[in-house]
């Protein structure tokens, strides 16, 4: 049975730009939280190794939500190619998941 509620991932190049995509997130009820935590990612792009400070997004919606937030995120993301990850929350207190649908659409 799959989880009605996901966890998406999203990195950022600045603060700025994930607290602009959160703000639009929120404001469009397609997630209910969004934490943000600063982080160094490592990683190969166009053949190029890359050290970089980033601010990476844990975002808390409902499954059926995803695609209208991937579409978000990919509309107004500074990256070519952002990451956008969605991970199934398999269990979670009741309240808090019941939350998530009280916030959301």
């Amino acid at each position: 049975m799959m989880s009605d509620y996901c966890l998406v991932t999203v990195a950022c190049a600045t603060r700025t730009d994930a607290e602009g995509l959160a703000a639009g997130i929120l404001e469009k009820r397609l997630a209910a939280c969004v934490q943000l935590s600063e982080i160094t990612s490592f990683y190969e792009w166009k053949g190029v190794l890359h050290k970089d400070p980033e601010v990476l997004m844990l975002i808390k919606t409902r499954r059926d939500l995803y695609p209208m937030l991937e579409s978000h995120i990919s509309r107004h993301h500074s990256y070519e190619v952002p990451e956008i990850v969605q991970i199934p929350i398999e269990n979670g207190l009741a309240a808090y998941l019941g939350w998530i649908d009280e916030v959301t659409r």
